[in-house]
């Protein structure tokens, strides 16, 4: 053996029953984990429920709606970017449905319905629209859930649960992704925190009647006011 190949590191290790030499050429390099790479590629889903607005259905009964925005980089997504307004019933709806196709699953709660909710009372609505908001992002980190057409078609289109269950039963002409890509067509309204705030200024000008409640109003023909204080009925 040469004298150079005693200056190289070597070692003896047993292998099969017989000593081999195994001599370490190169040092192994650590590379620390480049964070920044991988950071872009982690999949996000951003959902908000906001904006309660009162919908006004005739002379005695009115209803609060909210605003759904969802923002996402997830291949689960027809759309990256949405934004829809469901009632509180209809959140009902969508949980028992979910429940009926996960029966494994054990669903987050709603926010309870009580007979003392006022639709006036800012608190009231705020601690709805928090367990709403609350209920939809724990729904959106299960995977299950997440392959039902159904909540895709409630968080991204404005069809009624009557005709997303005909959607997703093959009794309409268009498919799922039909039907988000149709919405998202006829609603081109982002980013909405920008039009929200250039539209912010155009209502304190226009409009001179002021809320007790704070809450947006909208009529039947979807035209927004603001609401002044009424004594109306729980929405359902």
């Amino acid at each position: 053996m040469s004298e150079s190949d005693h200056e190289m590191s070597e070692f003896e290790i047993l292998r099969q029953g017989r000593n081999e030499s195994i001599r370490t050429w190169e040092p192994t390099l650590w590379m620390p984990w480049d964070w920044s790479t991988h950071r872009g590629k982690m999949e996000f889903v951003t959902v908000l429920v906001r904006d309660p607005r009162i919908q006004k259905e005739d002379s005695w009964h009115s209803h609060i709606n909210y605003e759904i925005f969802i923002h996402t980089n997830s291949m689960c997504f027809t759309r990256k970017t949405s934004c829809v307004r469901r009632r509180f019933r209809e959140f009902v709806w969508l949980r028992q449905r979910l429940q009926k196709n996960a029966v494994l699953l054990q669903l987050p709660e709603l926010p309870s319905k009580t007979p003392f909710f006022n639709m006036n009372n800012p608190h009231h609505v705020d601690h709805r629209r928090q367990g709403l908001q609350e209920f939809l992002e724990k729904i959106l980190q299960n995977a299950l859930l997440l392959s039902d057409s159904r909540l895709h078609l409630f968080l991204q289109t404005q069809l009624s649960p009557e005709d997303i269950e005909a959607c997703v039963s093959g009794q309409t002409k268009y498919s799922v992704a039909d039907a988000i890509h149709k919405f998202a067509s006829l609603k081109r309204r982002f980013p909405i925190e920008e039009e929200e705030r250039k539209r912010g200024k155009n209502d304190a000008d226009s409009d001179s009647e002021s809320s007790s409640s704070g809450l947006g109003h909208t009529s039947d023909d979807s035209i927004s006011h603001r609401c002044k204080a009424s004594t109306v009925p729980e929405e359902s």
